[in-house]
């Protein structure tokens, strides 16, 4: 099994990640060992003392392994997994190792999958080849969201956040001293912590210097990925324990870090960082009742990229909460589906389109699966006729436009019933435009059965052409149109020239057009 949960900030480690542990450890199966892969020390320590608190009174032994342990103490740990005496070991990428050696491994848990390179993923499959294996991130690469979306992955949401949780303000500006002033001495005034993100580890010693000097009444304490790990625990430490008030950080903190008190982020240069990272950064605040807010700090808009300023605007736009898979489907926008076999986690599909190609990839799966592959005729409708849903009756453009969506998509004549259906009963009796839509629906159901690539009707005329394959249904066709007062203006092989009867317009054309599709497909 594997399966890729989508979970609210903050609730995949407290909730879902110690209950499918524990299932398998309480089932007693001879697959009984779970790992927790994670990429960031700070979180691999906090993770350790969140499942060692909830796993407290049980026969659970917690480890885990990071550069914050010493040499003997990770000797010991390795040794005593291996025998068997660990049940779950967490860890950032020193699991991965070849020294790391399981006994009798059962589940396999990537947090933040995100931040693993290929490389690494490689070695995972190697881990978990005939493992459970449960990836979480609120963001999902953009090769993995098209993979489940794919049905290659099976794919969870969590929707529902943690009670009280509040959505983060999010504000995008160009840098100010006075912006930064104003919100850190706006969160000190209610006691908070302030967490101030550059991500250049060259000069972030020269910018905590700055904030200091913007605002010398704040505790500024600096941390980045080449510190020792003694000195970053203890800035780390010391920031949890409420002694330092503004940590000036590079993006070491994106990963689940989870500090109640920080409720406000500034982000330096935020049009130079990821969609996801921006997205787990913002998350890093406004994990208790507190309303929290987050300033994304640009140089000069005017001299944005379009990508850059497209990842701007979707995290000031997706600022609710659990809006991960909105963002991760945005990042798969405009980053690409990546390769689904190749080393690529992103990139274009730009000579085929993604819809296409996905198509293609079904296709190549029930292939490979011996399942017969369902050939796809999409008719092209060429019918002058007002056919709309109007916004006097429909108000709401979003919605409006799926409604469009799941009528251009239906497969069969019950489907284009049912929405039917639940328009009359969500928006009132449909107008003389809906029913034209219904109409038209239904005629390109009846085509796509005949296995036709056109049909038209304008001007008193009315054309059908049928597609490679299934030419078939001109005679049929024919036949038809004779027997309902249809003059044949030509006929071929594949299509089919009609002359509508005289007198019959608008609707009762189109009715008389679906009429002799109902009766060639008899």
């Amino acid at each position: 099994m594997f399966c890729v949960p989508v979970p609210n900030n903050g609730l995949s480690q407290r909730m879902l990640t110690p209950r499918a542990m524990l299932v398998l450890l309480a089932l007693g199966l001879t697959v009984s060992l779970p790992m927790a892969a994670q990429a960031d020390v700070s979180l691999a320590e906090q993770h350790r003392l969140t499942f060692a608190a909830r796993f407290r009174g049980t026969p659970v032994v917690v480890e885990s392994l990071s550069r914050f342990k010493t040499p003997q103490e990770a000797k010991r740990t390795l040794l005593t997994l291996a025998q068997g005496g660990v049940d779950v070991i967490i860890g950032t990428h020193r699991l991965l190792s070849k020294d790391v050696v399981f006994r009798d491994l059962g589940l396999l848990v990537v947090d933040e999958e995100h931040r693993f390179g290929v490389a690494h993923k490689e070695r995972l499959r190697e881990i978990a080849a005939h493992v459970h294996t449960l990836t979480l991130t609120a963001t999902p690469i953009p090769r993995t969201l098209h993979m489940a979306l794919a049905g290659i992955r099976d794919l969870s949401v969590i929707a529902t956040p943690p009670r009280d949780r509040l959505a983060v303000k999010t504000f995008v500006a160009r840098a100010g001293r006075d912006l930064v002033r104003s919100a850190v001495l706006k969160e000190l005034n209610r006691n908070g912590q302030v967490f101030y993100v550059h991500n250049r580890v060259e000069d972030i010693y020269e910018t905590a210097d700055r904030i200091q000097g913007l605002v010398p009444e704040a505790r500024v304490t600096v941390a980045h990925g080449q510190m020792s790990a003694a000195d970053l625990e203890t800035v780390m430490s010391a920031f949890v324990r409420g002694d330092k008030d503004v940590l000036v950080c590079t993006t070491l903190i994106e990963s689940g870090l989870d500090i109640g008190t920080a409720n406000t982020m500034i982000v330096d240069s935020a049009d130079t960082l990821g969609l996801a990272q921006l997205y787990q950064l913002r998350g890093r605040v406004g994990r208790a009742a507190e309303q929290a807010y987050c300033y994304l700090l640009v140089r000069d808009p005017s001299t944005l990229t379009d990508d850059a300023r497209r990842r701007i605007e979707a995290i000031e736009r997706f600022s609710e909460l659990s809006s991960g898979f909105n963002l991760a489907s945005m990042d798969l926008e405009i980053r690409g589906a990546g390769d689904v076999l190749g080393a690529d986690q992103s990139g274009h599909l730009a000579a085929v389109g993604l819809d296409l190609f996905m198509e293609m990839l079904q296709d190549a799966l029930h292939e490979l699966s011996g399942e017969a592959v369902e050939e796809r005729i999409d008719p092209e409708l060429k019918i002058d006729a007002d056919a709309r849903i109007p916004a006097e009756w429909l108000p709401d453009e979003s919605l409006r436009l799926r409604m469009y969506k799941r009528l251009a998509s239906s497969r069969d004549l019950a489907e284009v019933a049912q929405l039917a259906g639940e328009m009359a009963d969500r928006f009132g009796r449909p107008p003389v435009g809906v029913e034209r839509l219904l109409t038209l629906m239904r005629i390109k159901v009846r085509a796509r059965a005949l296995g036709l690539a056109l049909v038209g009707l304008r001007a008193g005329s009315a054309q059908v052409i049928a597609a490679a394959g299934h030419e078939a249904s001109i005679p049929r066709l024919r036949a038809a149109a004779e027997s309902r007062a249809f003059r044949v203006q030509s006929a071929e092989a594949d299509r089919l020239r009609l002359v509508v009867p005289r007198g019959v317009e608008g609707d009762a054309a189109l009715t008389l057009l679906e009429d002799l599709l109902r009766q060639g497909s008899a």
